[in-house]
């Protein structure tokens, strides 16, 4: 899943802007029944890796429960930085998308194209020099040699090209 600040504006420019939308996106998914299994918060926009519980029955009730979610989460950041800033009217938030994983491949490559993000966009110099991103997690349940490995396995290269246009 991914979701854009409007006009790819940087609302969430301080890590504490960046923790607050984490937070919430977690507190909302674990309500909502739903697992988050990777993410990173950027500037402008973030990406998360969502395991939906419930099989094809499920779909359409879980759709329209990210669709709550992300409703509640932007409308509450806006309305917040929105009054912050003194600002009425602005939009913060533009959109966000979905894509269903289809295979082992597209998970991992998924997994590192998510923490790969903030070296593609110039905002760090490596996954780890990112803050708010599971690399952390990953790095200490996994550890490094199994997150390079799985680089080599499963590489990004043009993996999710044009998706933060």
């Amino acid at each position: 899943m991914t979701a854009a600040c409007y006009e790819h504006k940087c609302h969430i420019k301080s890590e504490q802007r960046r923790q607050q939308v984490l937070n919430l996106l977690f507190e909302k998914f674990i309500h909502g029944g739903m697992e988050i299994r990777a993410w990173v918060v950027l500037p402008n926009h973030y990406h998360l890796l969502v395991k939906v519980n419930g099989g094809a029955e499920a779909l359409t009730t879980n759709f329209d429960r990210l669709s709550e979610i992300f409703h509640l989460v932007h409308g509450r950041t806006s309305r917040q930085w929105n009054l912050e800033e003194n600002v009425t009217g602005r939009k913060v938030w533009f959109r966000y998308s979905d894509r269903a994983i289809r295979s082992e491949r597209h998970y991992y490559a998924t997994l590192n194209y998510i923490h790969y993000n903030p070296v593609k966009h110039g905002w760090a110099k490596s996954p780890y020099d990112w803050v708010e991103s599971s690399v952390h997690w990953y790095l200490e349940h996994y550890q490094r040699e199994w997150l390079r490995d799985l680089w080599v396995k499963y590489p990004v290269r043009d993996y999710g090209k044009g998706w933060d246009d």
